[in-house]
């Protein structure tokens, strides 16, 4: 069951906050398929609404404006990587246990990177949109990594990060639109183990 699933653990329980969650997710996963097809220039948020049989005025309940469908983080995929770093080990070496939680995180993430890979190859101006959409990624594991390692050891630490970051960005860059999402996985992954003996070769 992904996050995705309209029975994903992370759905509310009251019957009140399970609408709401379901009709925020229905027009983020509406907005992403009509930019995919139709690019996001030509997309209304009255079509989006439309897609997602909301209202226009339920649309700007959830969302300041159709750019805010990319730009907002899906709570869904925050609450999912949360969930990823939490069940490694607090002693597991650093890189190790990075290399697996963004591993296993882009994986949960495939539907929206998937999604988001085909808007901004059918419209390139967006990439200042998407580079905010992403900045929480960094944000949320900068934070892991400082409360997972001692206070001088966190310049090391944040250099890892760093490190795995730019090799995840470079894969992202040599992913095609039109390649399996998997091909994106395996390129960052075969990177990271690339780069581990260098990073890491006492094991920390």
């Amino acid at each position: 069951m992904t996050a995705d699933s309209p029975d994903s653990p992370r759905a509310p329980h009251g019957l009140r906050e399970r609408k709401k969650w379901r009709a925020r997710r229905a027009i983020r996963e509406a907005a992403l398929q009509l930019f995919a097809e139709h690019g996001y220039e030509s997309v209304t948020v009255e079509q989006i609404a439309a897609a997602a049989e909301v209202s226009r005025a339920t649309f700007f309940n959830y969302f300041a404006g159709k750019e805010a469908t990319i730009t907002e983080p899906d709570p869904d995929e925050i609450a999912a990587w949360a969930e990823i770093r939490a069940r490694r080990p607090a002693d597991e070496p650093l890189w190790p246990a990075l290399t697996a939680v963004i591993i296993e995180s882009f994986r949960s993430s495939e539907r929206s990177l998937a999604a988001q890979k085909r808007i901004k190859a059918a419209s390139p101006d967006l990439a200042g949109t998407f580079i905010r959409s992403s900045q929480w990624i960094a944000r949320d594991l900068r934070e892991w990594v400082d409360q997972r390692t001692p206070a001088e050891q966190r310049p090391w630490a944040r250099l890892q990060l760093n490190v795995a970051m730019a090799a995840l960005v470079t894969a992202y860059e040599e992913w095609q639109a039109d390649q399996p999402f998997e091909q994106f996985v395996e390129t960052a992954h075969a990177y990271l183990q690339r780069l581990a003996d260098g990073v890491h070769p006492s094991g920390r």
